[in-house]
């Protein structure tokens, strides 16, 4: 049994997900270091080139060699503009369900990327892959990631009570930890049914394509 996921490149009309590259490190510094990522993520802050750099080398290709998942650089087609991150992370390949996770670069929000980039990562997980469960965690407060799994049929599932930590700007500027909730989404490849022709009305890609 396949026990760790290839080295895909998934297109749609407008991205291309793709490994990460060491030359995406300052953008993806850039884009870990915005106020809604560290509020909603637990990235370090400050986050460094260096950091971005280990993420890229080490802890990406390792997290794929191990089987317990994989990380995509979501890039604009047209562009090659790094916009995002697809994760997929919590891999268990006997039941073929795993956990996405997703960042979009504050230079890139409004677009629908994030619905894009899951929508199309979710039709080749499905198909391609065939994993029966797409599971996704928000934090309670992120109405943004909310509306994103409501875009691609994601299902609540539930609440984990006081099973995230968030971030919140103190007084001083500095960081201080949140306690809050999370809430537990599941996908199913029959949600996906009539997902994509609803997303191609509001404007939004519905094409998928991989290698």
């Amino acid at each position: 049994m396949t026990t760790t996921f290839p080295d895909i490149s998934i297109n749609t009309d407008r991205l291309v997900l793709r490994a990460l590259e060491e030359a995406d490190a300052p953008a993806l510094a850039e884009m870990m270091n915005d106020e809604l990522v560290a509020a909603w993520t637990g990235v370090p802050q400050p986050y460094t080139e260096a950091a971005a750099r280990h993420w890229i080398t080490e802890h990406a290709p390792t997290e794929r060699a191990e089987g317990r998942g994989i990380d995509l650089a979501v890039t604009e087609f047209l562009t090659q503009r790094l916009v995002g991150i697809i994760q997929l992370g919590n891999t268990d390949w006997r039941v073929r369900s795993t956990e996405i996770s997703y960042i979009i670069a504050p230079w890139a929000r409004g677009e629908g990327y994030a619905s894009e980039a899951a929508l199309a990562t979710a039709q080749w997980l499905f198909g391609d892959q065939k994993f029966e469960r797409l599971e996704l965690r928000t934090a309670a407060g992120n109405t943004a990631s909310q509306q994103v799994a409501q875009k691609i049929g994601c299902i609540s599932e539930g609440v984990l009570r006081n099973a995230c930590i968030a971030r919140i700007r103190t007084e001083d500027g500095s960081w201080a930890d949140l306690r809050t909730d999370f809430i537990v989404w599941g996908l199913l490849p029959e949600d996906l049914d009539g997902v994509a022709d609803q997303m191609a009305e509001a404007g939004y890609s519905s094409y998928t394509d991989w290698s």
